[in-house]
């Protein structure tokens, strides 16, 4: 009689070891390719001559996951690499169904399903405790993004600033294999600690200049990036109206953690923000007073305003707003 299965582990892509039946699961091409050649160098670490063979699920011949899985005659650890789960034949589902099962001693069989409904059954049944599992879902937010960059320096024990990790999202974030890319080339090619002045070196032209990097920058006090990054935008074809909303977003985060004491976790429940949010206004409102924070405030409303119908002139309202913000609310930034 088999054994009961042990219950369902997860494991991250950067640190799965081999086991008997392993899922990669979702559509992150990057992280599933990185997810197999984790497995892949942790074996050649314990078995050096460990064969790696592949599977197609889309084009599967019955028979063939069963036959690989037997053991060797001349015995040795083997690695089954199978993709296009979400795209299996119905060979490959009744197979892979009877295999992990009972899976075979000495193999390792890594499978990558990028999503959506095939073979839901075979994926209830690893998911119920037959495999480990590992996610391997798009970074979406840039917070994500951030703290995607700064373990791929971690892992490689190098240090990188902050700002120059925020730069790096900036520029190459869009896609994950080329931020992954981008993180090596840098650690190749440069020595000692990662500035935001490489990073602008080596991919300042390709940042795609949005709202809400025009308002990382004014809120910064950067006036003049922020002013050339709203010119580049607005020459562009960029709308002023979110844009305005993009700096009223970000300026409202400052309002609402100005003064506040206490954790950044509790904060964050308190004010319905995330963490991170709380941490990037707690930042940049040291630079404000109370004097300069209402004053920037009073500045967008009319801003906003002028950019929905009241100014002939919307661009002006929008710099004016910018260069206020940059000015912490120092400067009064005058009226035409």
């Amino acid at each position: 009689m088999s054994p009961t299965p042990a219950a369902a582990v997860t494991a991250s892509w950067r640190e799965v070891a081999p086991a008997p039946v392993i899922l990669l699961s979702g559509p992150e091409e990057y992280l599933a390719a990185q997810g197999f050649e984790s497995v892949r160098r942790r074996m050649r670490e314990a078995e050096p001559d460990a064969e790696t063979v592949r599977l197609d699920a889309a084009q599967y011949e019955a028979g063939s996951l069963i036959m690989m899985g037997s053991p060797s005659l001349f015995g040795g650890t083997q690695i089954i690499e199978v993709r296009g789960l979400s795209q299996m034949n119905d060979a490959f589902l009744q197979d892979a169904l009877r295999y992990i099962a009972d899976p075979a001693p000495d193999v390792v069989l890594v499978m990558h399903h990028a999503g959506g409904s095939r073979g839901k059954k075979l994926l209830d049944a690893l998911k119920s405790g037959r495999a480990v599992l590992v996610e391997c879902q798009p970074l979406k937010k840039d917070s994500e993004k951030v703290d995607f960059v700064t373990a791929e320096f971690r892992t490689a024990r190098r240090r990188i600033e902050p700002d120059a990790v925020r730069s790096l999202v900036a520029a190459v974030g869009s896609n994950l294999s080329e931020l992954a890319a981008a993180c090596h080339q840098l650690r190749s090619d440069a020595d000692g600690v990662i500035s935001a002045e490489l990073v602008e070196k080596y991919y300042g032209g390709r940042i795609e200049v949005t709202g809400f990097k025009v308002a990382d920058a004014a809120l910064a006090g950067r006036g003049g990036q922020a002013l050339a990054m709203l010119r580049h935008a607005l020459s562009t074809g960029a709308d002023p109206v979110p844009l305005i909303a993009a700096l009223a977003m970000k300026l409202r985060a400052v309002a609402k953690v100005y003064g506040l004491r206490g954790s950044s976790a509790q904060l964050a429940r308190d004010l319905g923000m995330a963490p991170w949010q709380v941490d990037q206004a707690r930042r940049e409102a040291g630079r404000w007073s109370p004097e300069g924070l209402n004053h920037c405030i009073q500045v967008l409303a009319e801003a906003d305003a002028q950019v929905k119908g009241e100014s002939r002139d919307p661009v002006y309202a929008v710099e004016r707003a910018v260069t206020a913000i940059a000015l912490g609310g120092s400067g009064t930034a005058g009226s035409r």
